[in-house]
């Protein structure tokens, strides 16, 4: 066992000072340092990162381009608001969002902090555009923690618990799940039958002249990695034009060229009317941004969408450099390309191991359910493998009680993805063999 008596001490601190509610905890982790793929915690230990940051890191820590844009610029100017004066980095940077988002057609940009006030802003801008208030989301979904962005959510109760009542107007339909479909249809002949339950709602109880939105995410992140069927996401598209309701992206997980495209909704063909960016937007740095039709972006007048620290110089800057960077390292086309060579090294390790069920994945956005002998979930064996990882050098987590989220920096090389992955099959084969001891469980809980 590798010493980490100064990781341990950062976290009896933490429990302390910190409120539990701001953590999902895996392991006793503490970053201290890191550069592109790898990572050291607080007693120097090395890690390769197959988390990203939780995504926020596509260009890899520290990338130095971006870290040269942070400290030019801050040397410069940290920060005068642009709620009420003007500054460069921040205009350049709505220039440069508008031509890379999907879209022939004018765009302007609403900027925050953080996803969360992101899907905030969307849900404010599409009621005060269409002067409907109904807004439509999913079952499973996750799009943040601040009220508006935690009503249009459904996927973990703790979330909700005694902080009720939410926003009004907030309506959730199942999610395409096309391995958990409760229609028991296959994806060859599947009727669209979640489709239904929203047209079904249409004719007997939601008026679809009062909905104002749909805000999707085009991969259901928090779920455990699930891709949508094409034909779902563009009838879905489809039928809001029909009835005039605003198509909203959440792009803050899977934007940026996690999936092989700037933005995951490209898969599907579908133009938004909103996109909703972050997370990796500043390679981690606190950035938000809302890319929308200009006649959206006109309605909501100021200071509608105005914080004081939004768009500040040095979180500009780091955007823009990540933007250059992922053009200029051809990070799309690695992602893509990396994403299915780490596919199929999952799926020839199926061949030796039955704990791995269903592979899911769009770019470097990963999925890898672990499961029983019946093909049940296997929440505990997922909480250890992902434990054990951990104490062989690997940083990942798990989502929806038994899917080991994979989703690395960009930047990782061939050489550190191969690491990695052969960490995950050790750690299965210990797992087979009993090696992961029950103590794991005490500090593995995830999502609860």
């Amino acid at each position: 066992m590798k010493n980490i008596q100064k990781s341990l001490a950062v976290v009896a601190r933490d429990e302390k000072a910190i409120s539990p509610s701001s953590r999902s905890p895996y392991y006793p982790f503490a970053a201290a340092s890191g550069a592109g793929a790898l990572l050291k915690d607080a007693d120097g230990n090395e890690y390769i990162d197959f988390s990203a940051g939780a995504a926020s890191l596509n260009t890899g820590t520290c990338h130095p381009r971006v870290v040269t844009a942070i400290k030019e610029q801050a040397e410069k100017l940290l920060c005068y608001t642009i709620g009420y004066m003007y500054e460069e980095s921040s205009v350049e940077l709505a220039e440069k969002l508008i031509s890379i988002t999907p879209g022939d057609f004018p765009k302007k940009v609403a900027y925050g902090l953080s996803g969360s006030d992101a899907i905030d802003g969307a849900i404010k801008f599409a009621r005060k555009y269409t002067g409907r208030s109904e807004i439509i989301t999913f079952q499973t979904a996750y799009h943040g923690c601040t009220y508006g962005a935690l009503s249009a959510s459904a996927i973990c109760l703790n979330m909700r618990r005694g902080i009720g009542p939410m926003l009004p107007g907030f309506h959730h339909f199942p999610y395409p799940q096309c391995s958990r479909c409760p229609w028991k249809e296959e994806p060859s002949s599947c009727s669209l039958a979640c489709l239904e339950e929203i047209k079904k709602a249409f004719s007997l109880y939601l008026p679809p002249e009062e909905v104002a939105a749909v805000i999707i995410e085009p991969v259901g992140g928090d779920i455990g990695i699930v891709v949508p069927p094409a034909r779902y996401v563009r009838a879905l598209a489809e039928l809001y034009r029909e009835h005039g309701i605003l198509f909203v992206s959440d792009e803050v997980q899977q934007g940026m060229g996690r999936t092989g495209k700037w933005f995951a909704i490209e898969h599907f063909g579908i133009e938004p009317d909103i996109i909703a960016v972050s997370k990796s937007l500043a390679s981690g740095m606190p950035l938000s941004a809302l890319v929308m039709r200009s006649e959206i972006a006109d309605s909501l007048k100021d200071p509608g969408h105005c914080f004081t620290l939004a768009a500040n110089a040095v979180c500009c800057r780091a955007a823009l450099a990540t933007i250059e960077v992922i053009e200029d390292e051809r990070l799309l086309e690695r992602s893509a390309k990396l994403g299915r060579n780490i596919c199929g090294r999952l799926n020839s390790m199926k061949r030796e191991n039955p704990l791995l069920g269903d592979t899911r994945s769009l770019g470097l956005t990963i999925g890898q359910e672990i499961i029983k002998a019946d093909g049940g979930p296997d929440r505990d064996a997922c909480a250890k493998i992902c434990y054990r990882c951990w104490e062989k050098g690997l940083i990942l987590t798990f989502l929806s009680d038994n899917v080991l989220r994979i989703q690395p920096p960009l930047v990782i090389s061939d050489q550190e993805a191969e690491k990695g992955l052969k960490i995950i099959e050790e750690s299965l084969e210990d797992y087979k063999n009993g090696a992961i001891s029950d103590e794991a469980l005490l500090f593995a809980k995830g999502w609860s």
